[in-house]
């Protein structure tokens, strides 16, 4: 197992948080954060990404609901992103 699932199925039920759940919106979230990363400054990938977590914690609901939130969260970042234009920093 990589250290990146294992760190994921010790962490989320720990939180009581659904694997399953983590991995079906993995990979948007570590491109969003790659994308916050170097398209903003690095310490607003991991904020971001907390940002993300409360704003479909806040939509509330189970499973494919909080999935849905998280990815309409991500793409709201990302059209963020898109209007903010290249990093110039």
């Amino acid at each position: 197992m990589d250290p990146l699932q294992e760190w994921t199925e010790l962490v989320a039920p720990t939180l009581g948080v659904d694997p399953g759940l983590v991995a079906a919106t993995q990979d948007d979230v570590l491109d969003m954060v790659r994308d916050v990363a170097h398209g903003v400054v690095r310490p607003a990938a991991p904020l971001t990404a907390y940002v993300v977590g409360l704003a479909a914690g806040r939509a509330g609901g189970r499973g494919e609901d909080v999935a849905a939130a998280v990815r309409a969260a991500l793409t709201q970042v990302d059209e963020l992103l898109s209007a903010r234009g290249p990093a110039t920093g």
